[in-house]
């Protein structure tokens, strides 16, 4: 048996070390450089392909490692690739509809349109397209976390109203894509998209008081002031909780907690999560 590839930006690094001692074949894959990506392709039945927009902000650079993940699979001969993507939500909304301001020339939410963009290098390379959704790590990892007030209660402040968000947990998305690899052929061509709960604010603020110890109230502020709370890709933000607001109905229903399951039987809904990760969550 053939051992395992271990594919990484920095092979040297501890975690690239500790795998190759274990007997990993650490391979070197960058995204702007499309023949790592050729050579961590070669001979694999199937790739999983992401892109990270928060690395550099730019949706032309996002754009154009896509390009090179698609071209790299498709020299290498890959079967299947999974293609993580999102929505390109100005095939729904108008350049000119001042609701949603375009940002960075062209783009009215870069990270989702800029993937949504590049399905199209995809077209001719075996690909099932796979949508996730927010991610409850973001509780930990991204600023999401209920924020401390001047009277010292909590506030979950998220620009949602009363529309549900579809969310998971984000080591499901590995396990929903090996459901994929393991339904075969048969889901190529095919766009899935998946949630393990579809929540409101409030409804979120009570899992996460429970958790806390103390009560969480939803704050949702307007998508303007969002937009300006200053942290870096505040605009981007506030335009995609503002197209999740809007386009509510069209972004839940891609969103299918069943189909997700289905790939994924371990899939955790959000009470799951926080009962594992409540401890990681900041305290402010």
């Amino acid at each position: 048996m053939p051992p395992v590839r271990a594919v990484t930006r920095n092979p040297g690094s501890d975690a690239a070390r500790a795998l190759a001692d274990r007997g990993a074949e650490v391979v070197k894959a960058d995204l702007d450089q499309i023949d790592t990506l050729k050579a961590a392709f070669a001979g694999c039945h199937g790739a999983y392909c992401v892109t990270n927009y928060w690395e550099h902000f730019s949706p032309e650079k996002e754009t154009q490692q896509a390009k090179n993940l698609a071209e790299a699979a498709a020299a290498a001969g890959v079967d299947h690739v999974i293609w993580s993507t999102l929505e390109d939500t100005r095939e729904g909304i108008p350049l000119d509809d001042d609701r949603m301001p375009t940002l960075i020339e062209r783009y009215k939410v870069p990270h989702f349109d800029a993937k949504g963009q590049a399905d199209r290098f995809f077209e001719d390379v075996p690909t099932t397209y796979l949508l996730t959704t927010a991610y409850w790590d973001n509780f930990i990892h991204f600023g999401w976390e209920p924020q401390r007030g001047e009277d010292g209660s909590l506030s979950l402040v998220l620009p949602m109203g009363d529309r549900p968000l579809p969310g998971l947990a984000v080591e499901d998305i590995g396990r929903c894509a090996l459901g994929i690899f393991r339904e075969g052929a048969s889901t190529i061509g095919e766009r899935i998209g998946i949630a393990a709960e579809h929540l409101t604010g409030a409804q979120m603020a009570k899992a996460l008081g429970a958790v806390l110890g103390e009560p969480v109230t939803h704050v949702s502020p307007p998508f303007d002031v969002y937009r300006g709370f200053g942290f870096p890709g505040a605009d981007d933000v506030g335009n995609m909780f503002q197209f999740y607001h809007d386009f509510n109905d069209v972004f839940t229903a891609s969103r299918s907690v069943e189909r997700a399951r289905a790939l994924n039987p371990q899939l955790q809904d959000f009470q799951t999560w926080l009962s594992r990760n409540g401890d990681r969550i900041p305290r402010h």
